[in-house]
């Protein structure tokens, strides 16, 4: 039923009516704008008009629509981001707002930010454009803005003191990206994932920058993952993480992931939690995040699990069909969808919803390592019938030597860094022929010199599920960090993204380039590509000690 779901458990704060803001009136009703992009997507954006302008209002109303953003007529505490003008400073837009303090949650930007976001077609670090001091501590108007908090990204060349360079590092909040094709650029969620399992106290704010063995020592990145602890607050992280799982299948990213940072840093600290105290000063759990993990202390339970509504479970079983994301979910609840029959009879779907609902079941299913090694000796077989030179790998979690794998990505090659052109339709070819290829759901994607397949796949035989399979065909020069990208984790990834970026450094699957200029987040000079013929290579540029794929299952 609606009305007993999730969002019964987290509450809005009611928002003022139009008549309680006499300086912000409603904005120009204008027609529904066509989505054109996604660069403002999950924002809630507030525009003072104060010094900016009715009509530039209405333009940044456009442009932000367009883009796929929600600008709205009066301010809440659900706004992620509020804009005033660049004359405006902060205590007189706290006026304007007829508040005291912001939420943590919500970011007081400049209206630069937002011309700067639609110039650069990206959605740009408030923080570099934030009218909130750093120095300041914000005080939560929702009732879980403490969970959610984020703060300013440090200049890690200008710190003074590795404990609080620690600390904020790990305060951060992630913003949601996309794995595949991401660029180099490093967000607060690659910030927060510098550094795993550091205690406060293992720092020593006395020593310089240069040798604080935190920031040298601790990168995610150069520990090896088989040297992850027990998970001595598994009694708390069990209770949390379906609330995790719930807020993202609501598509609440910012909690979701303020959660999913707080089971984290409970996952990788040290010893039991005994007290409220010590809880508050574990980077990354705030004063909120410190009452549930008390409440689950003290009763074995958390009172908010009672109150998960009936659409999470529905929501999980639609975004587990391959191609469904969150907003998808949430669209066929909307239209009164509950099952996958619905789904199948009523949903509106497009050629890869259908196939990835067709093998729904098989596609939910984790294959064994034994499945896996198969598909990758079926692939190579296919292309060495077109050139016995050419180089084949399975990497994901395969490489990583998990027991099972969720999907195979098979990278292709060619030592001469010429004989890889051509080779791409030509194994697509021979595997469509054999009818190891079922079905395809993108069956050619560029990404500059790369080539991508991505489809189903499934082995001869009467017993055999349908898997998911991506064939990418590199160029030579590319193939150590096209093999350390598809490789993963996804966190030691953003780890090594995130170490690269420090030394104006810039990597990605194509190339780890050196000398990149940037300014404000936005990479102005591209740099040069270092030579990498191994992965090794790519540690070696990093500066940290090279890692056996079976120690990146961060």
């Amino acid at each position: 039923m609606e009305g007993h779901g999730i969002m019964k458990v987290f509450p809005k704060v009611k928002r003022p009516r139009p008549n309680e803001q006499k300086d912000a009136p409603p904005l120009k009703k204008t027609p529904s704008e066509p989505i054109t992009g996604t660069v403002f997507q999950g924002t809630e954006i507030y525009i003072v008009p104060a010094g900016i302008g009715k009509s530039r209002c209405d333009i940044f109303h456009r442009q932000v629509t367009q883009n796929g953003g929600q600008v709205v007529s009066t301010f809440s505490p659900s706004c992620t981001h509020v804009i005033v003008d660049d004359s405006v400073d902060c205590k007189r837009a706290l006026r304007l707002l007829k508040v005291e303090r912001l939420s943590s949650a919500v970011h007081l930007v400049k209206c630069t930010w937002l011309s700067a976001c639609i110039s650069e077609k990206s959605l740009l670090d408030p923080e570099d454009y934030s009218l909130l001091p750093p120095e300041s501590p914000t005080v939560g108007l929702a009732e879980e803005s403490n969970e959610t908090a984020v703060s300013s990204v440090p200049d890690v060349a200008a710190a003074q003191d590795p404990l609080k360079i620690l600390e904020n590092l790990t305060e951060m909040v992630p913003e949601v990206q996309e794995e595949h094709h991401e660029e180099d650029g490093v967000s607060q969620n690659d910030l927060e994932a510098l550094i795993s399992g550091v205690h406060p106290s293992e720092s020593n704010p006395t020593q310089s920058l240069a040798e604080n063995p935190v920031l040298s020592g601790k990168w995610v990145c150069s520990q090896p993952s088989t040297t992850k602890g027990e998970n001595h607050n598994k009694h708390i992280t069990d209770k949390l993480e379906p609330l995790a799982k719930a807020y993202t299948h609501t598509g609440d990213k910012w909690r979701a992931l303020g959660y999913s940072k707080a089971i984290n840093a409970l996952k990788s600290y040290h010893k039991p939690i005994t007290s409220y105290e010590e809880a508050c000063k574990i980077p990354g759990i705030g004063k909120r995040m410190a009452d549930k993990i008390m409440e689950i202390m003290e009763s074995g339970h958390l009172r908010k699990l009672d109150h998960i509504g009936e659409e999470v479970p529905v929501l999980e079983m639609f975004t587990n069909i391959w191609g469904a994301g969150a907003k998808t979910a949430q669209m066929w609840y909307q239209q009164g969808f509950r099952t996958l029959e619905d789904i199948r009879t009523k949903a509106v779907l497009n050629h890869t919803l259908r196939i990835g609902l067709k093998h729904y079941d098989d596609l939910l299913e984790r294959m064994p390592r034994s499945e896996a090694n198969a598909i990758e000796k079926t692939v190579q077989e296919a292309a060495h019938s077109v050139d016995t030179q050419l180089v084949v790998m399975a990497c994901g979690s395969y490489r990583r030597d998990k027991s099972t794998c969720g999907d195979v990505d098979v990278l292709i090659t060619h030592p001469d860094g010429e004989s890889h052109k051509g080779v791409f339709s030509k194994v697509l070819h021979l595997l469509h022929q054999s009818g190891f290829l079922t079905d395809d759901l993108v069956s050619h994607e560029e990404n500059d010199e790369q080539k991508k397949y991505m489809g189903i796949c499934r082995l001869p035989g009467p017993s055999q599920r349908h898997r998911r399979l991506d064939i990418i065909v590199v160029p030579y020069a590319e193939f150590a960090c096209a093999l350390l990208y598809f490789t993963g984790s996804a966190h030691f990834n953003r780890s090594m993204r995130a170490l690269a970026k420090t030394k104006h450094m810039s990597l990605s699957e194509h190339s780890l380039n050196c000398a990149v200029v940037r300014q404000r987040g936005v990479k102005l000079v591209a740099g040069t590509p270092l030579h990498t013929p191994t992965e090794k290579d790519v540690f070696k540029h990093l500066g940290i000690p090279y890692r056996e794929p079976h120690e990146r299952d961060w």
